[in-house]
Parts: structure tokens; C-alpha cells; sequence
């Protein structure tokens, strides 16, 4: 049986997603974020050295790290579901998106999180200026041109397909749910790439999210 060690509103909703999706068994052991940091428990290194989420176990196999799930999920278990079409084209666009989703996207998602709470953080007023400055300039001089230019890379690609993949749901494009999750808390999605706000709708109306959703829990990505 798969176990997932399910960090409340972290990536591994995604890996909840995907075994619903392929019609899997799974149970959940949840773990509560630390109310003051927002940082995974201790608990969880007892499963992964790492103490991250999400992980899986699955008998006496232990995978760590989202799109390593993924690939062992679908290698294993997918049975033909959520799979690239057979055609070379569709194969090199579902191994793209599956790393471009932690390569790329996740790293600035990031960096703009932790930003964002610099600049929300209780510091003395005389700080603030200053840290204000800091975080200005990193955004000026890194982050916001390459999460423009992702964006605008991400919301083309939609407007010509159902998916990141096409016009059929992979695997691939549940690892990247993840990353229209982030940015739309960020960002205006509706009224500024409404190509990936129509497909974040298409991820939440789906069944199997919703699924995952009840046995998951609530899922909420704060700023």
C-alpha cells in the first residue's frame, strides 16, 4: 500500500492528485506546518532525511522529491493513464514540463514568497527602508523579468492547447498545477493571463482533484 506524508498546503496535493487520477490505493499520514515558521514538522525526517514533503512510501520504498514521485508513480503504476502521446513531439514536451515545474518555475516562486515576507515582516521602522531597498532591488534585477518572461512563455503555450502537453491531461501537467497554484497567488491570473487561469479552473473542476482535495484536506497557499 502507498502511504503519502501529506504536509498540509505543500506540493504533495499534487501527489494526491495523481493517485487519484490513476486510480490508486493510497493512505495519508498528514503533518501540520509549524505555526510560527511555516516550516514542515520534525517528524517528517523520520520518513526522509531531507524532513521535506512530499513523500511516499510504498512497501519498503521510500521516494522523495515531487517529480521523482511522479516518475516512479507513472513507471510503475500509470498503466497507460495520464501518458504523452506516443509521438516523439508529445514525449519531449511531457519530460519538459515535468522538470520545467521544479527547475525553473519553483526556484522563483520562491524567491518571490520569501520576498514578500521580508517586506511583511515586523522589523523597526528605521529597517524597513532598507530592506525594502534590498528586496526591490533583487526583484528589478532578477526576478521580475524572468517571471514575466516565463509567464508570458507559459500563458502562449496555453493558448494554443488544452494543456501543457496538449489537449489531454498528463501527468505532467498535474506537476505543474502546482506552479499555476503559486502564481496565482501573486498574481491576477484572471485579468492578466487568462490562458492559465482557464486551465488552473479546468485542474480545479477536475474529479479527481476534487477527490484529492476531500482526502487531503483543505489547501490554501498563503502570501
Amino acid at each position: 500500500m502507498i502511504t503519502v506524508h501529506h504536509l498540509e498546503n505543500s506540493r504533495s496535493q499534487r501527489t494526491l492528485w495523481l493517485l487519484e487520477a490513476l486510480g490508486l490505493d493510497y493512505d495519508i499520514k498528514r503533518y501540520a506546518r509549524d505555526p510560527v515558521t511555516s516550516l514542515a514538522p520534525p517528524e517528517l525526517k523520520a520518513e526522509h532525511p531531507q524532513g521535506k514533503s512530499p513523500v511516499i512510501t510504498d512497501g519498503d520504498i521510500t521516494v522523495a522529491e515531487s517529480g521523482a514521485i511522479v516518475e516512479y508513480l507513472m513507471t510503475h503504476y500509470s498503466d497507460g493513464k495520464l501518458q504523452p502521446l506516443d509521438t516523439p513531439e508529445a514525449r519531449r514536451d511531457y519530460t519538459y514540463w515535468l522538470h520545467y515545474a521544479e527547475g525553473t518555475m519553483m526556484p522563483l516562486l520562491i524567491i518571490g514568497l520569501l520576498l514578500r515576507r521580508v517586506d511583511s515582516a515586523k522589523v523597526p521602522f528605521f529597517v524597513k527602508p532598507i530592506a525594502k531597498g534590498i528586496t526591490g532591488k533583487i526583484r528589478e534585477a532578477y526576478l521580475d523579468a524572468n517571471l514575466t518572461r516565463n509567464m508570458e512563455f507559459m500563458e502562449a503555450t496555453l493558448g494554443s492547447r488544452t494543456w501543457f502537453t496538449g489537449d489531454h491531461l498528463t501527468a505532467a501537467d498535474i506537476h505543474m498545477s502546482f506552479i499555476l497554484e503559486g502564481l496565482n497567488v501573486s498574481t491576477d491570473l484572471e485579468a492578466q493571463y487568462p490562458n492559465m487561469a482557464a486551465c488552473l479552473k479546468r485542474c480545479h473542476d477536475d474529479e479527481h482533484y476534487q477527490r484529492a482535495l476531500e482526502r487531503g484536506g483543505p489547501f490554501h497557499l498563503g502570501a
